[in-house]
């Protein structure tokens, strides 16, 4: 290598290729191993899932591991994806945050609400263990969730749900309000494609979903660039610290085993 060029010059013209890396050391031959990688065409996948997992380990150290964290970057497939992933990989936390900035729609979040929505249904006393819960995989504790003005159409659609269902307050900025559906426009003859407004959302109460405007957070915390490029998320903090207040209102408590019956 030389020390006067970028190490990432030597795969220019490289992606997706493997690559046989001599290492050692010390600047010489003697003495390295080789090594065979297989190189990336686009590494935003993996500075997205380093960020995800810094949030994650950040509400964990904040909270001393009480609290979920769950990134949802769509409500198409990937999102439910990875909303199932970090779910079930912390349903059992006593409150969650849910953190759904930048996400960039897909499909009707309803499934998204009815896996964080699931109620208390039965609780089993166990002879010989700990109670279960019933259904095993839910989280009955408190719930925050994040949204900024890059959430859009699914996006908007899943804080709109969030909020209806009750699950806790929305903390961040107003998403950016744009959920009208676009499907069964035929594609052009020329090979290309043109979209039609074909569906709009409007609520129970007979109301229209309010398209161009979007849904207010119940918690304003604006977004803050610089602080961000530092390392700090004033957002994220704010849900931890509201995540942990309402916790304190509401725990997340499995009840007693009540007392035995004389049978």
């Amino acid at each position: 290598m030389d020390a006067d060029r970028d190490p990432w010059a030597l795969f220019e013209g490289l992606a997706k290729e493997t690559v046989e890396l001599t290492i050692n050391p010390n600047p010489e031959i003697k003495g390295a191993r080789k090594v065979l990688v297989k190189t990336l065409a686009d590494e935003t996948r993996l500075r997205n899932l380093a960020w995800i997992e810094s949030n994650r380990k950040k509400v964990a150290e904040a909270t001393g591991g009480r609290i979920g964290y769950i990134y949802v970057p769509s409500t198409g497939q990937d999102g439910q994806e990875e909303l199932a992933r970090m779910f079930y990989a912390q349903f059992d936390k006593e409150g969650l945050i849910i953190d759904e900035r930048f996400n960039n729609g897909g499909q009707i979040p309803d499934r998204f609400i009815e896996l964080l929505n699931r109620p208390a249904l039965a609780f089993w006393a166990v002879r010989d263990g700990q109670t279960w819960q019933w259904p095993p995989v839910a989280n009955f504790g408190p719930k925050v969730m994040l949204i900024n003005g890059w959430s859009g159409s699914g996006g908007d659609a899943f804080p709109d749900y969030f909020k209806k269902a009750g699950l806790g307050p929305l903390i961040g900025t107003r998403t950016w309000g744009g959920l009208i559906g676009i499907s069964g426009a035929p594609n052009l003859i020329d090979g290309g494609n043109v979209t039609v407004p074909t569906f709009r959302m409007y609520d129970p109460d007979g109301e229209w979903f309010r398209e161009g405007y979007g849904v207010d957070p119940d918690i304003k915390v604006p977004e803050d660039p610089t602080r961000l490029a530092q390392g700090t998320d004033p957002q994220l903090e704010k849900a931890i610290e509201e995540v942990l207040r309402l916790l304190e209102s509401q725990p997340n408590n499995i009840p007693a085993v009540p007392a035995y019956e004389d049978k």
